[in-house]
């Protein structure tokens, strides 16, 4: 992957719209993509209570500016 505004961080980008932690899995971060997945899926999955699902939307909304602006780091 290129950095930043690159295509392949727009795929992710889009990918995490439709499933959080899709894209930072696409951009082969594993760890992260986990964190993502759990926090928001579990969230919206605790719908009926009111501050979980509002949780969820933040970091589904910051998984998705995530996988927009990562940057590999350069060894």
């Amino acid at each position: 992957m290129s950095g930043q505004g690159s295509g392949g961080n727009v795929i992710a980008a889009i990918c995490n719209v439709f499933f959080p932690g899709l894209g930072q899995l696409v951009q082969g971060r594993i760890l992260a993509a986990l964190v993502f997945a759990i926090v928001v899926v579990g969230g919206y999955a605790l719908w009926f209570l009111l501050v979980p699902p509002v949780i969820a939307a933040v970091f589904h909304l910051w998984a998705i500016i995530d996988a927009a602006k990562y940057t590999p780091p350069r060894y």
